[in-house]
C-alpha cells in the first residue's frame, strides 16, 4: 500500500514509521490516523520479519495531536469515526508484542503525546515539548498510559495543569527512557534500534504480557505468573541451558567462577 501522510522504511528486521505532516505539524486526521492503524496491523502479520518499529515524526516534531482544522467540522458520524479508529489503534499498540521505540522531537501534544506513550522505550530529543491540553478545549485526555508511566499525581499535575513540560523534567519524572541533544538524536535511536533488535521475539512477546498482566495482579498472584513464564520459557527454549554454559564459561577463570 502507498502511503500519502507517513513513510515507511524496512531495514533487515528494523521498520521505522515516519509521521509525514510536516506543515501541519503531524496533526493527527484521519488519514493519517488510518496509515498509521494500518502500517502497524501489517507488521503483526504471518510472515512479516518486523522484529523492532520506531515511530517518530522526524527531526522537528513528533505530533500536535488531533487536527484543529479537521475535527472542529467532524459530523456526530465523523466523530464517532475517528474516535473509534483512535480506540482501534491505541488499543493495539497498547498490546503489541514487538519492540516499540517512541522517538520524539519536538511538540507531542495531546493525541500525539498518547502516541508518544505507545512506546516500550521514549527517547526524546532536548528539543522535545510534551503536554495535555485537553482540559483547556473542554474534554478528557487518555490516563490509562500515562499513570501507568509516571503515577497518579504528576499524572494529575500534568493533565489538570494542561501546560506542557520540556525533555528533562519529562526525563525527570519517569516519562523518557532518555533524552538527547538534537545531533545525537538519529544516533541513539539507530544504538537502541541495534541492541534490543537482536532479542528473540517469543520473549519479548513474553515480557511485555507479563509486564501487561502483573500490573494487574496482587504481589503474590504476580509472582506466580512470573515464574511459571520463566518456567516455561525454559524447558521450550533450547538455547537457554546452553546461553547459562557459555556464561559461566566465559567467567570460569582457571577453574573458579568470579564476579566480574
Amino acid at each position: 500500500m502507498e502511503y500519502q501522510f507517513i513513510r515507511v522504511e524496512v531495514r533487515d528486521d528494523v521498520a521505522t514509521v515516519v509521521m509525514d505532516r510536516k506543515h501541519e505539524l503531524n496533526a493527527l486526521s484521519f488519514g493519517m490516523l488510518s496509515e498509521i492503524n494500518h502500517v502497524f496491523s501489517s507488521f503483526l502479520k504471518d510472515g512479516n520479519n518486523v522484529r523492532l518499529v520506531v515511530f517518530t515524526g522526524g527531526d522537528e516534531c513528533f505530533s500536535a495531536g488531533i487536527d484543529l482544522k479537521e475535527a472542529p467540522n467532524f459530523t456526530a458520524e465523523e466523530a464517532t469515526r475517528y474516535f473509534s479508529l483512535a480506540i482501534n489503534t491505541y488499543s493495539m499498540l497498547l498490546d503489541y508484542d514487538k519492540i516499540l521505540i517512541t522517538a520524539v522531537s519536538g511538540i507531542a501534544f495531546g493525541g500525539g503525546f498518547n502516541l508518544a506513550l505507545m512506546g516500550d522505550i521514549i527517547i526524546a530529543s532536548e528539543s522535545a515539548i510534551f503536554g495535555h491540553p485537553e482540559i483547556k478545549y473542554g474534554f478528557n485526555p487518555l490516563l490509562t498510559p500515562l499513570v501507568a508511566r509516571i503515577g497518579i499525581a504528576r499524572s494529575k499535575e500534568l493533565t489538570l495543569k494542561g501546560e506542557p513540560i520540556g525533555a528533562q523534567e519529562a526525563h525527570h519524572i519517569g516519562l523518557v527512557n532518555r533524552v538527547v541533544p538534537p545531533e545525537q538524536f538519529r544516533d541513539e535511536i539507530a544504538s537502541w534500534s541495534k541492541q534490543l533488535v537482536s532479542r528473540p521475539p517469543e520473549v519479548v512477546r513474553a515480557l511485555k504480557r507479563s509486564f501487561d498482566v502483573v500490573s494487574r495482579l496482587d504481589a503474590k498472584a504476580a509472582l506466580e505468573y512470573e515464574l511459571e513464564m520463566t518456567a516455561m520459557l525454559f524447558n521450550i527454549r533450547g538455547d537457554i541451558r546452553e546461553n547459562m554454559k557459555s556464561v559461566i564459561q566465559r567467567k570460569d577463570l582457571g577453574g573458579k567462577t568470579v564476579c566480574s
